[in-house]
């Protein structure tokens, strides 16, 4: 790991690869956002040739819980199920893509690398990418073949509610918020403003450039060093709910960091009215 080409694809070396006459890759469409978590009518107006609709909130997470925060991982099994209707098998290629510089995209990279899928990639420039370099898309729905992968989580690490400020202890605790979320100045979904205190704020968006491409590892690097973080360390990555921490996760590991995912993030830390909270 560590490099764009093992988890980024440009446009152009995708259209490649689905006219391979063989292992063509699956690629999945995850369109998602707060304001507007069903993709799909998007998704049907236009897309990737191929491009199989995943639902976020429905197979990339499990129902939001004070407990688990708004975006738990899901059920091992629910996730097995629904990898195998989009049509992925043991052997697969995945790409994933969204419309919105891939922050929803992401977590289906995270996920499937976590639960041992090994060649997953992110469609950098995201769909905006893959028209600018003049490449086709489809209307409709797309039905794939099943498949029959076999998943099971712990290939990537993971960090909890117990074990999180061991991180920012150690200065290595990225919070990816906008910057007035992270120094409290607004909430507008969690209970409590503020962030865990010790985290650093590295807002997700800087991982990317004007085109919604991800910056080269020299920029992204420069970025991360800029916060003080050792080149190659452990870093722990958290932000609303779980979906763009992903985001950071793959921007830190092309710039040769070893991130570790907390899920729960600021969701389920914010509802534990007994924990601290740091503003500013």
């Amino acid at each position: 790991m560590g490099t764009n080409t093992e988890i980024l694809i440009t446009a152009d070396e995708l259209a490649e690869a689905l006219a391979a006459p063989d292992r063509r890759p699956v690629v999945l469409d995850v369109r998602w956002t707060l304001a507007e978590p069903d993709g799909r009518p998007a998704y049907r107006e236009r897309h990737l040739p191929g491009a199989v609709y995943v639902d976020l909130d429905q197979q990339l997470a499990a129902p939001a819980t004070k407990d688990d925060g708004r975006h738990p991982l899901p059920d091992l099994a629910v996730l097995q199920q629904a990898a195998r209707s989009w049509g992925i098998d043991d052997d697969s290629a995945v790409v994933v893509y969204d419309d919105g510089g891939n922050l929803a995209a992401a977590r289906a990279w995270w996920l499937l690398r976590h639960a041992g899928l090994t060649d997953v990639r992110i469609l950098d420039g995201a769909l905006a990418g893959w028209v600018a370099a003049g490449l086709p898309t489809e209307s409709g729905d797309v039905d794939p073949e099943p498949g029959s992968v076999t998943l099971a989580y712990g290939a990537l690490p993971t960090t909890d509610l117990d074990h999180v400020t061991e991180f920012a202890g150690r200065g290595r605790l990225l919070d990816v918020r906008a910057a007035e979320r992270y120094r409290g100045q607004t909430e507008p979904i969690d209970p409590r403003a503020g962030h865990i205190p010790g985290a650093l704020n590295a807002p997700t968006g800087g991982n990317l450039g004007p085109d919604q491409h991800f910056l080269a590892r020299a920029a992204l690097r420069e970025r991360y060093a800029g916060l003080g973080l050792p080149d190659g360390a452990e870093v722990a990555v958290y932000c609303g709910s779980g979906i763009t921490a992903s985001h950071a996760a793959a921007a830190l590991t092309v710039a040769g960091y070893r991130p570790v995912l907390y899920p729960g993030s600021w969701s389920q830390w914010s509802n534990r009215p007994e924990l601290p909270v740091e503003t500013a």
